[in-house]
């Protein structure tokens, strides 16, 4: 990396002039020159002034001096302002990273490292469909996935199935009810629609048993719990997990329906799993966790026989493991799903894609398995999000007011249609052509817009400015990728062209200051990779293919590939551009999104 080869020179020119001092690497901050100034990279020197009891500026002096004269191969020229050093790097530096990586589909990949990391996103409820709120966890997850992937790490893929619980209980309730025997077949609709239809219901007929029972005059808290709807799903929560088998065929059939809904939603949305766990499954190792905590005096017992664990003096509360009638509880399989991955594949690191919401939860879970002395507790990271909201504000499953995630990519996708023809850019496609593009445009829209933001920021989704070909949108990068490979057809080249469509050149004329942009980008994906795992923030990327998109078009504008000076300057061009593209589509593949080659 260039910003490491500017600290080791730094420190080389330092140890030069003060031999009696000791200068590391880590102490040098080296960051991209701003655009009012002359140069590529800034050497910061405050920190060493007062070590070397100099002025800025003349430190600055005597380490340019130093640089440019005994590494001109790297730096041929400096600036001082005010305490920085600007440096100016080689023209040869770009053009020989160029002739070295312009053809290698792996530029940036990161080393083995040795490491096995498990991300768990997704996490779906079997008692309705996967809903917008979904998106941004999948979109997140499978991104960080690929990233981490990338960058040298052994990758396990999981998704948590919530398949039991109350809330799924609420579900087969009311279908029990009144569904008089209707499936999906049917009905005509989606399993997981019909499921989550029932689940609604299920909530419209409570509210109005408890407004009946308040208005006899019992308490409203108790109303929650005496509302005979409530009762029964309660009841069926226990005959579950005393294993009814009447109960157990109807979760099993309605669970079944779910699963062929989410695998349509999952395929569509281009997403995977390595692993699939199930709460059914693991809810029970949680138990003979919780009861082995009780032996050790971790866990205590209350009157009502419920188990509790007592964190008070970790600043935090009581928190429950099983309710008195021996169910349990998410923090129950939570415990138990923990270790089973842990002893699955030996994890060093299992990530948990999580909203924000479940912060206190988390950081319970990773205490309760600490002091339990579990050795997945020290692998565990909370990758907390902040939640999406549309314009018309927060979404409710339980009141019918959520958005479901295939409605959402129905429209993004009638949303790319109508843009594509009203910009007049659907001639020249086949009725197939422009339906896999439509999709490649909606989908990169959604995926992008969610990806964009820090995952810690809560934000607002607005699907018209997601798709906005002008703005920072996947829809401005797939538009600049799809420009290189129309220079590229008019050229005859194929878009991922062989080492034998060049002729080995040197460059003997500088670059523009618009082609230079493009290769510091270019030089810069290893360690912004790099970046987007440490930071554990597909965000990072994201920036990265935007920014790079637009370093693409501005050299575009002002220069011409056809018409270049010459020959040697053309193939430099189309170098450039071949490995520009190349970067956009590895970037954007790994957050998920396709690029097009026609636009």
């Amino acid at each position: 990396m260039l910003t490491h080869l500017i600290k080791e020179s730094a420190v080389a020119a330092l140890q030069h002039f003060y031999p009696d001092q000791t200068f590391t690497v880590d102490a040098v901050n080296v960051n991209e020159t701003k655009v009012e100034f002359s140069g590529d990279y800034t050497i910061v020197l405050f920190p060493f002034v007062k070590m070397l009891r100099c002025k800025p500026d003349e430190l600055g002096k005597q380490l340019g001096e130093f640089l440019v004269s005994n590494q001109a191969d790297l730096f041929v020229g400096y600036q001082v302002v005010s305490g920085f050093l600007n440096l100016t790097i080689s023209d040869h530096y770009f053009v020989d990273l160029l002739q070295k990586n312009w053809s290698n589909p792996e530029f940036g990949k990161g080393k083995v490292t040795g490491k096995k990391v498990m991300v768990e996103y997704s996490s779906p409820n079997t008692n309705k469909p996967l809903h917008f709120g979904h998106l941004r966890n999948i979109f997140l997850g499978y991104a960080l996935g690929n990233i981490l992937k990338d960058t040298g790490n052994t990758l396990v893929k999981a998704n948590l199935i919530n398949d039991r619980g109350i809330h799924i209980c609420k579900s087969m309730v009311a279908w029990k009810r009144y569904a008089n025997g209707a499936t999906p077949q049917s009905a005509g609709i989606k399993g997981d629609h019909l499921v989550g239809d029932y689940y609604v219901h299920f909530n419209d007929v409570y509210k109005v048993e408890i407004a009946g029972l308040v208005a006899n005059g019992m308490d409203e808290k108790l109303a929650e719990k005496e509302a005979p709807i409530m009762q029964e799903a309660q009841q069926m929560l226990r005959q579950w997990e005393a294993g009814d088998k009447e109960v157990y065929d109807l979760w099993q059939t309605m669970n079944g329906w779910v699963y062929d809904g989410f695998k349509v939603s999952y395929d569509r949305l281009g997403v995977d799993f390595d692993k699939m766990y199930y709460e059914s499954n693991t809810y029970l190792l949680g138990k003979s966790i919780v009861e082995k905590g009780l032996e050790k005096g971790v866990l205590f017992k209350k009157e009502d026989n419920s188990v509790w664990i007592d964190l008070t003096a970790d600043g935090l509360d009581q928190k429950l493991l099983l309710r008195g009638d021996g169910t349990s509880v998410y923090m129950t399989q939570d415990v138990g799903t923990a270790v089973l991955k842990y002893n699955d594949f030996g994890l060093d690191q299992s990530v948990y894609v999580i909203a924000d919401e479940q912060n206190y939860h988390m950081q319970v879970l990773k205490l309760i398995l600490e002091k339990m002395g579990e050795p997945c507790a020290n692998g565990i990271f909370h990758l907390s999000y902040g939640m999406v909201e549309l314009p018309t504000g927060k979404m409710k499953s339980r009141e019918g007011t959520v958005v479901d995630a295939d409605d959402m990519m129905d429209e993004m996708v009638r949303m790319a249609q109508e843009q594509t023809e009203e910009n007049g850019k659907a001639d020249g496609f086949s009725a197939e052509e422009l339906a896999a593009l439509y999709q490649m445009i909606g989908m990169g829209a959604l995926k992008f817009y969610l990806l964009r933001v820090d995952p810690k920021k809560r934000m607002i989704f607005d699907p018209k400015e997601s798709i906005d070909l002008h703005g920072f949108t996947a829809t401005f990068i797939q538009y600049a990728h799809a420009r290189i490979c129309s220079i590229l057809r008019k050229e005859h080249l194929p878009l991922m062209p062989s080492e034998q469509h060049f002729d080995a050149f040197v460059l003997s004329q500088s670059l523009s200051q618009s082609e230079k942009n493009i290769l510091l980008s270019l030089e810069q994906f290893p360690q912004v990779l790099q970046n987007a795992a440490e930071e554990m923030s597909p965000s990072v990327l994201c920036n990265y293919a935007f920014q790079l998109a637009q370093s693409f078009n501005t050299f575009y504008d002002q220069h011409s590939i056809s018409k270049a000076e010459n020959e040697e300057k053309k193939q430099l061009r189309l170098m450039m551009i071949i490995m520009t593209a190349q970067t956009l589509r590895r970037a954007m593949n790994l957050l998920g999104i396709d690029l097009p080659e026609k636009m």
